[in-house]
């Protein structure tokens, strides 16, 4: 494999103003406290919460969710999710359940799955039919603020190019279902067949924006702004944009390093610094490696199409925000998280490596709910 050739990349400032809000959202499976296997207990779990937290119900009974409030550093941001996990966690004990964070269950349910009783669910079962079968997965989304909607469109141009490389940091699915499924993030893989899903278009400006998001809810492949699926939009509730490439993070400390590269982007966005248009066909091509190897393997740069090292484009990532993290005060932060991320491997290598001591799937269950 070819080394990174980092001299297409435009050149960020290196002056910033760091003043950006962060969010976090992180999804998780509830699964049997004895068995491991799904169990669609969300609405009894959630029926506990004092609602001192933001913890929320999915589109199946497999799932709970929790969201931050906006955050202005990584300590906030931490320290939430760790309430959050917890609570969530205590909850599910209450019903004979545990909260896992992996972006697929290891373990099978039912199909279709159970879905939670809202009329949007079921309208959206009604027009799309089987594609819900593959909906029992969790993602962890980003929200970075913003103080208009040409500001999100910019951003979302800037983190476009490096989608890959936040999913291969992120990668935490590797087993569906009783399987290993030969890649990092099957998540990803799975909801790749929603018509709204996947890499957002490059725009031009805001009316750009609109007439993609418009084009998918004539044709019908968006019901509303709520379903426009791609893995960074503005947000259709918040003034944010979201990212939404990443699987669910393995632990807090991964998330919070997700958010935290994820806002240096932003940061080095608003800079005036130029994006990379990198292609359509390009960039599917790069999630699809990064989907399939994580940080382990290779990765495709996008500006060339060649097979480099995917940790090298990670620390290429790091190199080019850095200015943008030291402003934000995170740079130890990432430089840490990387660097355990990339001796330890992601989420991904983790459940395998639980896997393949014994063989025994009830061994990566195991360690999830330790994890989480």
């Amino acid at each position: 494999m070819s080394e990174v050739d980092v001299s297409a990349l435009p050149r960020p400032r290196t002056e910033f103003d760091p003043a950006l809000s962060v969010g976090v959202e992180e999804e998780f499976l509830l699964v049997d406290a004895v068995t491991g296997a799904l169990s669609p207990v969300a609405g009894e779990v959630l029926g506990d919460a004092d609602g001192v937290l933001d913890l929320q119900s999915e589109m199946t009974r497999y799932q709970v969710e929790s969201a931050t409030a906006v955050c202005w550093s990584m300590d906030e941001v931490r320290e939430q999710l760790v309430l959050s996990r917890r609570a969530l966690g205590d909850l599910a004990k209450g019903h004979d359940a545990r909260i896992v964070a992996t972006g697929t269950p290891v373990l099978g349910g039912s199909r279709p799955p159970p879905l939670t009783d809202r009329q949007r669910y079921r309208d959206i079962e009604h027009r799309y039919g089987s594609l819900i079968d593959a909906l029992t997965i969790c993602g962890c989304h980003v929200h970075i603020g913003i103080p208009d909607e040409e500001t999100g469109v910019l951003i979302s141009n800037h983190l476009r190019q490096w989608l890959p490389v936040l999913l291969a940091i992120s990668a935490n699915s590797p087993f569906s279902e009783g399987r290993d499924t030969g890649y990092a993030s099957w998540r990803y893989l799975s909801w790749s067949p929603w018509p709204s899903a996947g890499a957002p278009p490059w725009f031009a400006s805001v009316e750009d924006y609109h007439l993609g998001t418009r084009t998918l809810r004539t044709s019908g492949a968006a019901m509303d702004t709520g379903m426009i699926y791609w893995d960074v939009r503005l947000s259709a509730s918040h003034p944010t944009v979201e990212l939404r490439v990443c699987d669910v993070a393995a632990t807090v400390e991964e998330a919070v390093l997700i958010a935290a590269i994820a806002r240096a982007i932003a940061v080095v966005a608003v800079s005036g610094a130029a994006a990379f248009p990198v292609s359509d066909l390009a960039l599917r091509a790069a999630l699809w490696r990064a989907a399939r190897d994580g940080v382990e393997g290779a990765g495709v740069e996008p500006h060339t199409g060649r097979l480099v090292a995917a940790a090298d484009l990670v620390r290429t990532l790091v190199e080019w925000i850095r200015p943008a993290l030291r402003a934000c005060g995170d740079e130890a932060l990432v430089d840490d998280g990387v660097g355990r991320l990339l001796l330890d491997g992601c989420g991904a290598t983790r459940q395998r490596r639980a896997f393949t001591r014994r063989g025994e799937l009830a061994d990566v269950v195991a360690m999830l709910v330790a994890q989480t």
